[in-house]
């Protein structure tokens, strides 16, 4: 979603964006994730670079080389520094982690955990449905439901989930073909089997340390593989939507 947000953002023009991340990401979608820059130096998606940048020097270069800058700085403490007119918290742990109103001139909040007019000044509907991408200017998202969204009918048998503890060691890579029942990868010793047929759409970095229950992957039953390399339709719903935040907001 956060990729999303600043992809769209980029190609309106609105080009001097930094993404904050943890040191170690654990994306699924790692194919349309600008994360992934953490790890690689570098990552684009449908055209758009970003690249991994070390302190502010190294930001404000991202920008005149026309890319999007990502930093490591999970607790934001860069942001002084940037001073930023825009704030989006993206990160969408369905709940406030800490984020204020005062961090910038304008702050928007991803889903529920935000209640718009008190800790952000609008909070964008992540749930699937007739309300997704509404921009909330008073009170809260829908509570998350904890179902994964249904692709033609499959939802959380999409899902791949760690069984344990430990260290998941992928068999597949993302964009592959995989049969129901057919092992994807494994955490430890304990393999982890597709729910259903079709192409393994996202996957978390083979080597990360995972707890029960964590979301490892997913596949898509449509079996098409460009959508393993393209923002979904509904990450291109809420970004929409906070660029509209951002324009109504300035435009007021």
């Amino acid at each position: 979603m956060a990729s999303a947000v600043a992809w769209r953002l980029f190609m309106a023009n609105l080009r001097r964006i930094v993404m904050l991340e943890i040191d170690s990401p654990s994306a699924v979608r790692r194919e349309v994730s600008f994360c992934e820059a953490v790890v690689d130096g570098q990552k684009e998606v449908e055209g758009v670079k970003a690249v991994f940048a070390g302190g502010i020097d190294a930001i404000k270069a991202c920008w005149k080389g026309n890319a999007i800058a990502v930093a490591v700085d999970p607790c934001w403490q860069s942001l002084s520094m940037i001073r930023p007119d825009v704030v989006v918290d993206a990160i969408l742990a369905k709940k406030n982690l800490g984020t204020k109103m005062n961090e910038a001139e304008l702050v928007i909040g991803l889903g529920p955990g935000f209640s718009a007019g008190k800790d952000v000044h609008f909070v964008i509907e992540t749930n699937r449905g007739h309300n997704l991408g509404r921009i909330i200017t008073s009170g809260v998202a829908e509570p998350n439901t904890g179902i994964p969204g249904s692709i033609e009918g499959y939802s959380e048998e999409r899902v791949l989930r760690a069984p344990g503890d430990g260290i998941f060691r992928a068999q597949m890579q993302i964009g592959d073909s995989v049969e129901k029942d057919e092992v994807v990868g494994v955490v430890n010793e304990t393999k982890v089997n597709a729910g259903i047929g079709g192409v393994v759409r996202g996957l978390i970095r083979s080597g990360s340390s995972v707890i029960r229950g964590l979301k490892l992957g997913d596949i898509d039953p449509r079996g098409d593989k460009r959508y393993c390399y393209t923002i979904s339709d509904k990450a291109r719903a809420i970004a929409g939507s906070v660029l509209e935040g951002i324009l109504r907001y300035y435009n007021s």
